[in-house]
């Protein structure tokens, strides 16, 4: 049995919300919550029953019984939520994308290295059980040699000027919060790409509305992505093989069904997650686990290099499409 840690939530928001659900739901010992307002951390600690609210983050970094922190602050803050967590001492769980560029990631990293803790980036999907099938499918070569992949994440969100996706001093835009999701699944399923063709449309506030990106791999195969935050699409994801073909029904990074398809368009095999509550919990428990068999490296299935090379991935296409974000050198 892995010994549970004990969490601390950093930062009160709707994402915050979601995992803090999710771990309570399925046995996680949630033990404080930090906001920069007392008045909000109280408050979300009533909601959801929690013992202890920080009115400030420090406070909650000094907390002695807190062992593990999730950061859910946006996404410029990032690198430094994560950094004072570290110094603090605690392992870290930190929402993707895992910082605002590769420079940052790198930062944090070897801090967390340093420090002797783990710090691992929340992409959730890749803990989700039908994606740990996919990879036992492909690794048993059931597709045959894996060739091409295809994959959206596209939502109608918020016009507003000054929310949050719509500011580029917040990091905002499809890009970050979206295409986050399909990158790193290309990256999951080839790795690094040698060749990024992207283009993009912008809204008027200066952030991303469409990024659409094409990998290109050293062996030949391509991955193709879309993210878009001004219309909804349908969320698929489709891995070609030759031999057999993987179609990822929507929403295919979210706990979903799969079909794997012969050539001959006969069904080789169907899966149906089965999750208690959104699914957010996997990635608690793979850093707990982690953690129990002192890998700090973020182990096989997101190492904490490989979330620093994605970004490094997400910094090459903004510079294709010319998209920079305030304050950056």
């Amino acid at each position: 049995m892995t010994a549970r840690l004990r969490w601390g939530i950093l930062a009160t928001g709707g994402i915050a919300r979601l995992f803090t659900s999710d771990l309570l739901a399925n046995g996680f010992d949630v033990r404080a919550v930090g906001s920069r307002s007392a008045e909000s951390a109280q408050r979300f600690a009533d909601e959801y029953g929690i013992r202890t609210a920080h009115g400030s983050y420090d406070a909650l970094l000094a907390d002695p019984e807190v062992d593990a922190i999730y950061v859910a602050t946006p996404h410029p803050w990032h690198a430094a939520s994560a950094l004072a967590a570290i110094e603090a001492g605690k392992h870290v769980l930190v929402e993707k994308p895992f910082t605002l560029n590769e420079a940052e990631a790198r930062v944090v990293a070897d801090a967390a290295r340093e420090r002797g803790v783990l710090v691992l980036e929340a992409m959730w999907t890749r803990y989700l059980p039908h994606m740990v099938r996919i990879r036992e499918i492909i690794a048993a070569g059931t597709i045959g040699e894996v060739r091409s992949m295809v994959a959206d994440h596209t939502q109608k969100l918020p016009d507003d000027p000054a929310h949050r996706l719509n500011a580029p001093e917040l990091g905002g835009g499809a890009l970050l919060d979206l295409g986050i999701y399909p990158v790193s699944f290309a990256w999951d399923l080839f790795g690094e790409p040698a060749v990024i063709q992207s283009t993009a449309i912008f809204k008027e506030t200066g952030v991303d509305a469409q990024v659409a990106v094409q990998f290109g791999y050293l062996d030949g195969r391509i991955a193709s992505t879309f993210s878009a935050s001004d219309a909804r699409g349908p969320n698929r994801a489709l891995v070609l093989g030759t031999e057999a073909r993987i179609e990822i029904d929507g929403v295919w990074y979210t706990p979903t069904t799969f079909r794997v398809i012969g050539h001959d368009d006969a069904v080789l095999e169907e899966f149906a997650s089965d999750v208690n509550g959104r699914g957010m919990h996997y990635q608690a428990a793979a850093l707990e686990q982690l953690v129990a068999e002192g890998r700090l490296d973020g182990g096989d299935i997101l190492p904490t290099e490989e979330s620093v090379a994605i970004m490094g991935t997400l910094d090459r296409i903004r510079a294709e499409i010319g998209l920079r974000y305030p304050g950056e050198d």
